[in-house]
């Protein structure tokens, strides 16, 4: 594709794009000084999504980090990121490409622009992307400096970036496909003003200013590296960068096995109710090529559950990515070798003006669960869903928080714990599922002084993980109590359709959320609700489903299962229904051991089970 939408028809391609120039730098340049300039451009990235983390005003942004930036060249390919999240990291390029065709010269050093448009290639309304121009000593454009981020609201009929009742795109939030916020050095005031109108949220400038900052810090350093060796020199890494991306993925795709490879994968419901969102890919290897195809995707013209172009782009790069050599740069060369078709009207590729607020989580995740699934086929060790089940992140709010007299918005800053799978030889560890990438959960202290609420726990429930022979990680039990009137919108999915598991491992428990919990009026969340009001003491009770088990439960070493029922990650029940592993004695007692002559009788009556 050559612009930063997907072209309209049934196909969608992504294949090498901005000319390639050289397959690696020669002469003075070569691959040593290549990767250095590599290493430097992530190391920029990394400074410029740390000062967002040190600088910005909210929670959203100063404690989960829900941030990342990029390092474009002057045709929009992806040279160079951050650690952070992948979706993010892979849906830079199609706004700055919007931005290359609609400036064309007009972009001078000094500007910074702004764009969250989901229609011009990003994922929804909360994701602003900012970048800014690097410029060589000839006055031409060298790269792009680009950091990302998503902010807590968006203006629109419901506060806080995901109204998940809206019909069209119009009544999510405003649109910026492109504004010149800095233009030539100068804050545009007018568009501050007009940005300012349009949100809801105090601190909503400070966070725009802190990723302007970070853009224009990334503009600094990229000039010294271009000053230290050279703009050419600087283009000729870049391009061997891209070209090693490009030849060892393709290298990686040639040793898998010819042939297409199906998945099928839903969500429960969009937030409408309409009752199981279809995502189907075939993954068909042909060579050292991919093609990976969305077509038999839903294409209901009235559900409520849309993955923008950009977003389903993204995050089928990101899967993929996960299954080959980490050390294989993050860069445009992987986007070489895909042909990437996503028809128009589906649910992974909506027609302009559909409401994709919560479609960026799902159906977005589930395309890299399809991936995951259709690709474990054939490299089932490699294969895990890197996902989350979401719905959408939870918003709490209120008219006064008693302590300050003020309004508060909680963004759910504390995130989650749920949904990481096991993969073969490492069971599901920690709390937040890879795809969630730098999102870090914000200590209980520190959102309890932002917000009138209690934590009241969020430990692991027992029995949650999915079993096998490497199981995944647990859910959580999660509870806050409101210290005064409080609003809650809310959107569920893993209730019906629980996260998956791999070659024989079991799904993890399901998601529920109850409202005003323990009490005559509690509410379950099945699957929305919006500005739904708990009195002062009333609680959220939100159970994290668990990660899918890679492998046979019955493989599983029972010493490790022994392991997870101290550990209280299985119980005593459990490690029998879904191990095949007899646990005597009690956590009470201290006494607990493996009865392996009633293990054995267990794994062997099991119909079909694997001997172990």
């Amino acid at each position: 594709m050559s612009g930063p939408r997907a072209p309209a028809g049934s196909t969608n391609s992504t294949g090498p794009t901005g000319a390639a120039g050289a397959t690696g730098p020669t002469g003075p340049t070569g691959a040593i000084v290549a990767e250095v300039i590599r290493s430097g451009f992530e190391t920029v990235c990394f400074e410029m999504a740390t000062y967002v983390s040190r600088t910005a005003t909210t929670p959203i942004l100063n404690q989960s980090n829900e941030r990342n930036a990029t390092i474009l060249d002057a045709a929009g390919r992806l040279a160079a990121l951050s650690v952070g999240i992948p979706q993010f990291m892979l849906s830079s390029t199609l706004p700055v490409r919007l931005a290359l065709d609609f400036f064309g010269d007009e972009l001078a050093p000094g500007d910074v622009i702004v764009a969250n448009d989901p229609y011009n290639g990003g994922g929804h309304l909360p994701d602003f992307n900012v970048f800014a121009p690097v410029f060589d000593d000839r006055g031409e454009l060298l790269v792009i400096a680009s950091i990302q981020c998503h902010h807590g609201d968006t203006g629109g009929a419901l506060a806080g970036g995901y109204n998940v009742f809206a019909t069209d795109i119009w009544s999510e939030g405003t649109r910026y496909p492109l504004l010149k916020i800095i233009d030539r050095g100068v804050e545009r005031r007018d568009v501050v003003l007009t940005m300012r109108a349009n949100n809801r949220l105090d601190g909503f400038i400070g966070d725009l200013r802190a990723q302007i900052g970070a853009a224009q810090l990334g503009v600094r350093r990229l000039g010294e590296i271009a000053s230290e060796h050279g703009a050419d020199v600087v283009r000729a890494a870049i391009d061997h960068t891209i070209g090693e991306a490009r030849r060892r993925f393709s290298a990686a795709i040639d040793e898998w096995p010819d042939g297409t490879y199906e998945a099928d994968v839903y969500v429960d419901a969009d937030p409408a109710g309409n009752p199981d969102i279809h995502v189907h890919v075939a993954v068909t290897v042909a060579g050292d090529r991919l093609v990976v195809d969305f077509a038999g995707s839903d294409d209901r013209p009235h559900i409520n559950a849309w993955s923008t172009y950009g977003n389903t782009r993204g995050n089928t790069i990101a899967q993929l990515a996960s299954m080959v050599d980490p050390t294989i740069p993050k860069n445009e060369g992987f986007f070489d070798c895909i042909d990437l078709r996503v028809p128009e009207g589906t649910c992974v590729n909506p027609p302009v003006g559909k409401p994709v607020s919560a479609g960026t989580h799902h159906p977005g995740v589930e395309v890299s669960d399809a991936i995951a699934i259709a690709m474990s086929q054939i490299i089932p060790e490699r294969c895990a869903p890197q996902t989350y089940k979401y719905g959408a992140p939870r918003q709490m709010w209120g008219d006064l928080d008693p302590r300050t007299g003020r309004p508060f918005f909680d963004h759910g800053g504390e995130v989650n714990a749920g949904w990481v799978n096991g993969v073969r030889g490492v069971d599901g560890w920690g709390a937040l599922a890879a795809s969630n990438g730098n999102l870090i959960k914000a200590s209980a202290e520190l959102n309890e002084v932002l917000f009138p609420h209690f934590l009241r726990g969020r430990a692991y429930r027992t029995d949650s993980a999915g079993a096998g022979e490497w199981r995944g990680a647990c859910g959580s039990h999660f509870v806050k109590e409101v210290r005064t009137p409080t609003y809650v919108n809310q959107y569920v999915v893993n209730r019906i359709h629980t996260h998956p598991g791999i070659a024989g491992g079991r799904n993890g428990a399901p998601d529920r959320v109850v409202l005003a919990a323990g009490t005559d009026h509690e509410v379950e969340v099945a699957p929305t609700v919006a500005r739904h009001l708990l009195a002062t003491g009333e609680q959220l009770v939100y159970d994290f489903g668990g990660g899918g088990g890679w492998g046979d439960p019955f493989l599983r070493d029972p010493a490790a299962v022994l392991d997870d029922v101290w550990d209280e990650y299985v119980s005593i029940e459990g490690a029998a229904r879904d191990y095949g592993v007899a646990i005597t004695g009690s956590l009470e007692a201290m006494d607990l051991a493996i009865d392996h002559e009633t293990t054995a009788r267990l794994r062997s009556a099991r119909p079909g089970a694997a001997r172990g």
